[in-house]
C-alpha cells in the first residue's frame, strides 16, 4: 500500500515537471550534442543519474561496514578465546597455591594420562 502512494507521488510530481517544462533545450554530452531535448527529459534523468549514484555509494558503503564488522568479530572471538585460557591458568594457579598453604605437596605428575 505505502508503495502504490509513493508511486502515485512520485506520478504527480512527474507529470507537474512534464507540464510547465516542455521548453526543448539542446545538451551536449562531451562529443555528443541533442538538440530539441524538452527540459523534463533532461530533469528526469538528472535525477535518476543521482539517485543510482547515491545508490552505488549505499552499497559501497554497506560493504565497508559490513567487512569491518566482520573483522571485529573475528578479532572478538579470539580475545574471547584468550580469555578463557587466561582464566584456566589463574584457576590452575589458584590450585596451587591453595596446595602450597595447606603444606600438601604431592608432585604433580607432567603426563596428563597419568594415574
Amino acid at each position: 500500500m505505502l508503495s502504490l502512494i509513493l508511486i502515485l507521488i512520485v506520478g504527480s510530481g512527474l507529470v507537474y515537471i512534464s507540464r510547465f517544462n516542455y521548453t526543448p533545450v539542446d545538451v551536449n554530452l562531451g562529443v555528443y550534442a541533442f538538440t530539441g531535448v524538452p527540459l523534463f527529459y533532461v530533469i528526469v534523468a538528472a535525477i535518476l543519474i543521482g539517485l543510482t549514484i547515491s545508490y552505488i555509494v549505499l552499497i559501497i558503503n554497506s560493504i565497508s561496514y559490513a567487512l569491518t564488522v566482520r573483522k571485529k568479530d573475528i578479532q572478538l572471538k579470539k580475545d574471547q578465546e584468550e580469555i578463557l585460557e587466561l582464566t584456566k591458568r589463574v584457576h590452575q594457579l589458584e590450585l596451587d597455591g591453595e596446595k602450597l598453604k595447606n603444606g600438601d605437596i604431592t608432585p604433580v605428575p607432567s603426563d596428563p594420562n597419568a594415574l
